[in-house]
């Protein structure tokens, strides 16, 4: 299911890139659709799910069917209450969040009105989309993923029949698409209530501020909205910067993250999705050797997939983003632009989803202070690599400083995990099993002959654009499948069997 959202997410971007190219018109809007969208990484998919499902689990361990409605009626009425708030001072006070965020473009009336305009409209997805979460945190507690993992699918048709049929009726076309992110946020809640029906846990939302479930995910709540979104703020502070270098870098980074984000929201975000509810049932029940194998079963997934497709994405990036985005107003040039930071991007892929599983480790047995302090040296950390690394671009007139700012996000992501990973051992919550030496063996000998394939099919992609669609499809798929077909073969004939991944050998 996450797979089908990821898919059609590409599909979105490549409309994009085709109606609206990289430039400041586009610029404008990304910034508009990133400022709800961060504070739903924080509130929804960040601080609050990681706070709320373990409470929830507990509950469910706990408790009766009666106090886990209790709990939930009052979740839903408080943090109802409180984001209505939110999304009513984000409307009002779109313009500040536009000078905060985007400084570069105080000095471009055009530019800045536009943003401010597209931003009142996309806000209130804020709201929508968090309860959306909420909901769906109460449907992967009770082991019914696949609807909350498919409900991004519509937010993705929305904006895509916003820029194909709403655009050429708007008087400046690109403001459909901050449109279709309101309509999708809408059906995307939606969505979700029949099946909350049907589970017979559709909330009746009461505000409840003093309830002991509701303060408990609160205190949780306040150390995780930093900790668990780092990677999002350390985005926001290139988009910061960037709208003080040359136009067109938000878009560039915008499609390259668009393409790093598929591996990460397929596997990574899924996978600590499914993590999170067993890791904290298994905490609730003190069950201390299910916990650490679950941790380890997951990070062997990491290690098996986020290093193939950090060097896929690396090695593969300028065909790819050729391949998806170079038609109509997205330039060849765009696409150089974007190929250097989607490969600075891939250097990070790995620590990117290392901390989303690592994370879970953490906010399972309720502990969310830990997290904060790692990430606060990650996101100073980052602050001073992008300083460090657009200084030295600019200095050294290098064409792309906006690379700089993905290379300065890979290596804080990179440093997070490593932090994280080393937390853990610490507190003698995960120790590894047997079998690391072995596993990693055998992934860096596939991982080597899959990267020498892609290096030496370079020289199949000189002057291919100038061919027909279908055959730039099938070589660009047909390097791709070849590349995986030698990844795992090589796995196979080292020893490695898809039975020793399956989740329940752990159990």
């Amino acid at each position: 299911m996450t797979m089908l959202s990821r898919v059609l997410g590409l599909v979105r971007d490549i409309v994009f890139a085709r109606y609206f190219g990289a430039g400041g018109v586009m610029d404008a809007f990304v910034v508009a659709f990133k400022i709800p969208n961060f504070l739903r990484r924080l509130f929804a998919e960040g601080a609050f799910s990681q706070a709320f499902v373990p409470v929830l689990s507990e509950r469910r361990s706990n408790g009766s069917e009666l106090e886990v409605r209790q709990l939930t009626d009052a979740v839903a009425g408080t943090l109802g209450g409180v984001l209505l708030l939110v999304t009513v001072i984000g409307v009002v006070a779109a313009p500040l969040f536009i000078m905060l965020f985007a400084p570069g473009f105080v000095g471009e009336s055009d530019r800045f009105e536009l943003a401010t305009g597209m931003l009142r409209i996309t806000f209130p997805y804020l709201l929508l989309i968090s309860l959306t979460a909420f909901a769906g945190g109460i449907l992967n507690t009770y082991s019914r993923f696949a609807i909350p993992a498919v409900t991004p699918v519509f937010l993705n048709l929305s904006m895509i029949a916003a820029a194909i049929w709403l655009s050429p009726m708007m008087e400046v076309p690109v403001t459909a698409l901050a449109w279709g992110v309101l309509v999708g946020g809408v059906v995307q809640l939606l969505f979700q209530i029949p099946a909350l029906l049907k589970l017979g846990m559709l909330p009746r939302p009461r505000f409840r501020w003093h309830d002991s479930g509701v303060r408990k995910i609160i205190k949780l709540m306040i150390p995780t909205l930093f900790g668990a979104s780092v990677a999002q703020i350390n985005l926001l502070l290139d988009l910061v910067i960037a709208s003080l270098i040359t136009a067109g870098s938000m878009s560039w980074l915008y499609y390259s993250d668009r393409l790093m984000e598929f591996p990460l929201g397929v596997f990574g975000i899924a996978l600590s999705t499914v993590i999170l509810p067993k890791l904290s049932g298994h905490f609730a029940e003190e069950n201390h050797e299910a916990f650490n194998r679950t941790m380890d079963w997951a990070l062997r997934l990491v290690v098996l997939i986020a290093l193939p497709a950090s060097a896929g994405l690396f090695l593969l990036a300028e065909p790819m983003l050729a391949l998806l985005f170079q038609r109509g107003e997205f330039t060849a040039y765009d696409v150089d632009m974007a190929a250097v930071s989607l490969m600075a991007y891939s250097l990070g892929l790995v620590g990117f989803i290392l901390v989303k599983v690592l994370i879970n480790g953490y906010f399972s047995r309720q502990d969310t202070r830990t997290p904060v302090k790692y990430g606060l040296v990650a996101m100073v950390s980052n602050m001073g690599l992008n300083i460090l690394f657009v200084g030295l671009m600019v200095q050294a007139e290098y064409g792309a400083p906006h690379a700089g700012l993905a290379l300065a996000t890979a290596g804080s992501s990179l440093l997070n995990a490593w932090l994280l990973y080393r937390g853990l051992q610490q507190r003698q919550v995960y120790r590894p099993l047997a079998g690391w030496r072995h596993h990693l063996l055998q992934v860096v000998l596939a991982l080597t002959a899959m990267s020498l394939f892609l290096y030496w099919s370079g020289g199949l992609f000189e002057g291919w654009l100038d061919e027909l669609l279908w055959y730039r499809i099938a070589l660009l798929s047909g390097v791709i499948v070849a590349a995986a077909g030698i990844y795992f073969t090589v796995l196979y004939l080292f020893g490695m069997r898809s039975a020793q991944l399956r989740y329940d050998t752990v159990e």
